[in-house]
């Protein structure tokens, strides 16, 4: 090969290299940075009112989610609330709503659960957690002991502390096991699923393959 063909190779594949570079780094740079969501009232509650503030507004629940280089942070933030209420927030595997808010067909339980956070409701009605963890499109646990594969966990939902403070809203079930000495109440809020995606707000670039997220 001559010396000017040799040059004219190195600088094609230069090219090709080049350009190569900034798909990687767009790729890289195409993950959400921060997400933004809300958590919907339980169906299983008969009716919201029992959690107002006053008969004016009704309680809202608003996730902010902020992807970072270690791990992730969650913001919920809780408003028109009564005061003086206690939660305790887990990331779920399973919704048991559709993404329009009907009840998710089948649905038995939440899957595999992991406890956050504790949460309370000032005399404001405001509520703020902050949790700082791995969240973003890869939060999962498994248990080779059980057989158990790696299991996302892309759902947010909190449970009544109690099943006392949960009576105020006509609840009158067992205790659940959603505290930390398993005598919570019943669900009060959680997520919805992505319509397209089927999956829950913590996986913010879902997979071709079906059912899945890429991490």
């Amino acid at each position: 090969m001559k010396r000017s063909q040799r040059l004219a190779l190195v600088l094609s594949i230069a090219v090709i290299v080049g350009a190569a570079v900034p798909l990687v780094a767009g790729a890289a740079a195409a993950k959400v940075h921060r997400t933004k969501f809300p958590l919907f009232v339980s169906a299983s509650l008969p009716n919201i009112n029992c959690l107002r503030q006053n008969s004016h507004v009704l309680p809202a629940v608003q996730a902010t989610v902020t992807r970072g280089k270690l791990n992730d942070t969650l913001v919920l933030k809780l408003k028109h609330f009564k005061k003086n209420l206690n939660f305790d927030l887990f990331t779920v595997q399973n919704s048991p709503q559709t993404a329009t808010g009907t009840p998710t067909p089948g649905f038995t339980n939440f899957g595999l659960a992991w406890y956050q956070s504790d949460m309370h409701v000032g005399r404001d009605g405001t509520g703020t957690v902050k949790i700082k963890t791995i969240l973003l499109d890869q939060i999962f646990g498994f248990d080779a002991a059980t057989g158990l594969s790696p299991t996302n966990t892309f759902h947010v939902g909190f449970w009544f502390d109690s099943v006392a403070e949960a009576a105020g809203c006509g609840f009158v079930g067992a205790p659940t096991q959603f505290n930390g000495d398993h005598t919570a109440g019943p669900l009060a809020f959680v997520t919805r699923p992505n319509a397209t995606s089927g999956l829950g707000p913590l996986c913010t670039d879902p997979s071709t393959t079906p059912g899945a997220c890429n991490p």
